[in-house]
């Protein structure tokens, strides 16, 4: 045992003159007395062998740096700063016109209309009430020749009536491409019309008349004068609203969809009731009844208004009438 111990002595000082405590020069750390206090027996290597030391707390080198914060292994998520872009506004649709009356499968007028009580039972009450046979209109059918307005050649109007029309503001719609403007006027016979289309714009005779203007907005009236005697009235009209939008792509006419695109309302002396709406592209048949009550010249005639700049803003004309109407046999 004495010598086991001195053996061990020995040991100790060998390593404290050639190495001092420490570290070795490899830097490998060498245990100190406070590490060799702590080591047990190894049963590999029999009671007192040096065995494994345990590890004590972890020494800190003196330039020891922080290490980086550890980051999520899961990747940041990029925020776009892109600008969230506005979306591109649609087409503003064109305004829809309330329309304040419809026209019926056969159109009337809609006016309530300025006749006196005895012309109106005449007319509504009277079961045997007949007219006359004769025409009382100058030239009703327009076959009777035509002049020049003021020398300008786009009007032709019929012998006997009058044409008179509005140009500039437009109340009804203030834009300036729908301001009034001066029609065109054409007295036509079959050979200035398609074969296809006499029947169509041709009822009496061999002529009709046509007022018209391309992409302009109208306000006209076509009227007479016609002396009269006492007695009660029935004024009849023929219409054909050309009324063009557009044309097809076979060359075909696309009616104005408003019913607003075109209107008329009897002249009797000034104009008289209200707006009525006829049906585009075919022929209409309007009547206005009246009473005389003394022998007077009066003016009879029709006003016509196309308030929007259509394509094809036009009216045929023909056969009109004026006759005295009975209430006897």
């Amino acid at each position: 045992m004495n010598r086991r111990l001195a053996w061990l002595l020995i040991w100790l000082l060998f390593i404290t003159g050639c190495q001092g405590f420490g570290s070795s020069n490899n830097g490998t750390q060498i245990p100190t007395l406070a590490a060799l206090s702590t080591l047990e027996p190894s049963p590999e290597n029999g009671p007192g062998t040096p065995a494994t030391a345990k590890a004590g707390p972890a020494t800190v080198p003196p330039t020891w740096t922080a290490p980086p914060p550890v980051r999520s292994a899961t990747p940041a998520v990029a925020v776009s700063t892109a600008p969230t872009l506005t979306p591109v506004p649609s087409n503003t649709p064109f305004p829809t016109f309330t329309v304040s009356a419809t026209p019926s499968d056969t159109p009337q007028p809609t006016a309530t209309i300025d006749i006196t009580a005895t012309a109106m039972a005449t007319l509504t009450s009277t079961p045997t009430a007949t007219l006359s046979a004769e025409n009382l209109l100058p030239n009703p059918s327009f076959e009777l020749g035509w002049y020049h307005v003021s020398g300008i050649a786009e009007l032709q109007v019929p012998t006997d009536w009058f044409l008179g029309w509005h140009e500039g503001k437009n109340d009804l719609d203030p834009d300036p491409w729908n301001r009034y403007v001066r029609p065109e006027s054409r007295i036509l016979n079959g050979d200035f019309l398609p074969t296809d289309e006499h029947d169509l714009f041709i009822w009496d005779g061999q002529q009709t008349m046509k007022v018209f203007k391309r992409t302009g907005a109208l306000y006209f009236w076509l009227a007479t004068n016609v002396l009269l005697e006492p007695g009660s009235y029935l004024l009849e009209i023929n219409v054909f609203p050309d009324m063009v939008s557009e044309y097809s792509e076979l060359g075909g006419k696309v009616w104005a969809p408003d019913p607003l695109s075109a209107e008329l309302r009897f002249i009797h002396n000034g104009e008289v009731g209200n707006w009525i709406f006829p049906w585009f592209g075919q022929k209409n048949n309007f009547t206005y009844a009246f009473q005389v009550s003394e022998s007077q010249s009066v003016r009879l005639g029709v006003a016509f208004r196309g308030r929007w700049a259509i394509l094809n803003n036009g009216w045929f004309f023909d056969d009109w009438s004026l006759r005295q109407l009975f209430s006897g046999p």
